[in-house]
This record gives C-alpha cells, sequence and structure tokens, in this order.
C-alpha cells in the first residue's frame, strides 16, 4: 500500500485556510487532517462544523476529521454533515467508544480511533472490526510542532500486527517529518500527519509540494528497505 500524506490544517494560515486547503491538494496531499480541540480534552481551541462546512468546497479530497473533545458522542453528526469524511475520537474521552463506532458508520463515515501516546494499544483489541482507521499520537495532542516521542514505534508495529490483513489504515500524528517518517513507516504506518512540516519554509503550492515530496522520499525510502 502506497503511504499517504495528511497535512494537518492546524498550521495553515487561518485567515486564509481555504486557500491553504487549495494549495495542499494542488500539491499532492492524500487526505486533509482536521483537528478539532476543545479547550477541555486538550488545553487547545480550534473550530469547530461551521468552519468545516465553510472550507469543505475548497477541495474534493478526503476531509480526515480528529476529534480532540470530550464528549465527542453528541457531535458526531453535526462533524459528519459538515463534511468529514473519516472521523476519529479518541479511546481516552469515550467510555462507549463501541457505540460511537459504529454509529459513526451508521453516518455513511469512515471510523477511526485514536490512542494518546500512554495508551496502551490493546484498546482497540475488542473494536477492530469496528474501524477503518487507528491514530497513533506520537506527541501530546493539544498543540503542533511538537518533537517526536521515540517510544510510539514500538506501539504502531503491534498494532501493525493486531491489524494484519484487515482494511484498516494505521496512522500517525505527531512530529512527523522526512527525519521521522522513514522509522514511522518502516514501524507499520501508512497514512503519515504533518503540520509544520508541510506548512513551514514558504508558502504556496510548490513550497508545500516540497515538503511532502520529502516526506514522501523519506517513507518510500523505508519501504524499500
Amino acid at each position: 500500500m502506497n503511504v499517504k500524506i495528511a497535512p494537518s490544517i492546524l498550521s495553515a494560515d487561518f485567515a486564509r485556510l481555504g486557500e491553504e486547503i487549495k494549495a495542499i491538494d494542488d500539491g499532492g496531499c492524500d487526505y486533509v487532517h482536521v483537528d478539532v480541540m476543545d479547550g477541555h480534552f486538550v488545553p487547545n481551541l480550534t473550530f469547530g462544523p461551521p468552519i468545516i462546512k465553510c472550507v469543505r468546497p475548497w477541495t474534493e479530497k478526503v476531509f480526515d476529521v480528529h476529534l480532540m473533545i470530550n464528549p465527542a458522542q453528541p457531535f458526531l453528526k453535526d462533524y459528519a454533515d459538515a463534511g468529514a469524511d473519516i472521523i476519529t475520537v479518541h479511546a481516552e474521552a469515550d467510555p462507549h467508544i463501541d457505540r460511537s463506532l459504529q454509529y459513526i458508520r451508521s453516518l455513511g463515515k469512515k471510523a477511526g480511533i485514536s490512542l494518546n501516546p500512554a495508551t496502551p494499544e490493546g484498546i482497540v483489541e475488542y473494536v477492530l472490526d469496528k474501524l477503518d482507521l487507528i491514530l497513533v499520537m506520537s506527541v501530546n495532542p493539544g498543540f503542533g510542532g511538537q518533537s517526536f516521542i521515540e517510544s510510539q514505534l514500538e506501539k504502531i508495529a503491534r498494532l501493525r500486527r493486531m491489524i494484519g490483513d484487515r482494511p484498516i489504515e494505521l496512522e500517525v500524528d505527531g512530529g512527523v517529518s522526512p527525519a521521522t517518517a522513514g522509522a514511522v513507516v518502516a514501524a507499520g504506518a501508512d497514512v503519515l500527519v504533518a503540520g509544520s512540516a508541510v506548512f513551514k519554509g514558504g508558502e504556496g503550492v510548490a513550497a508545500y509540494k516540497a515538503n511532502m515530496d520529502a516526506i514522501r522520499a523519506a517513507a518510500a525510502g523505508a519501504k524499500a528497505a
């Protein structure tokens, strides 16, 4: 399976969010990663369904919506209606994760579960049949620009073994860059979320494409090794 790149618009220029999304689309992204934060489950506030609905027309790429909110279940339909294609909820924020995953799928969306760095991978064991994506947080959620937590490589590898031949994508978010992408892919990830590594060093399609190409090259090197 080819590695997918999902730029996190948390690192984009919010004043030009639609244009930024079009730029990463034109630059070759696979998904648009949308980090939703509530200032409660994580120490930051970002955006909700109205903003997602406003920027949805700027691209036809998959909207990969990562809900760092507690509770999440009452708002799942709102994010589905706003244009999310994948909705990921945190295991730590939802005591009824099985129900939430079923509900997301009933809305016609793909269902994901996210694990914080200290959360063991075994928590997904009994919901594997309801998952389309597993998101490993390789930083503590809440802010962009953090350093990759090396201990998550073993978790990624264990999750890859648990997934086996199931059609579940394994996504990694946090500190992903050309310097870390190779190790992340070698451990078993197939979707890489990158925020500051994509949006740094200039604006526009050419700059973002160059940054994504550098991550892809590092990932490809790991797959070929």
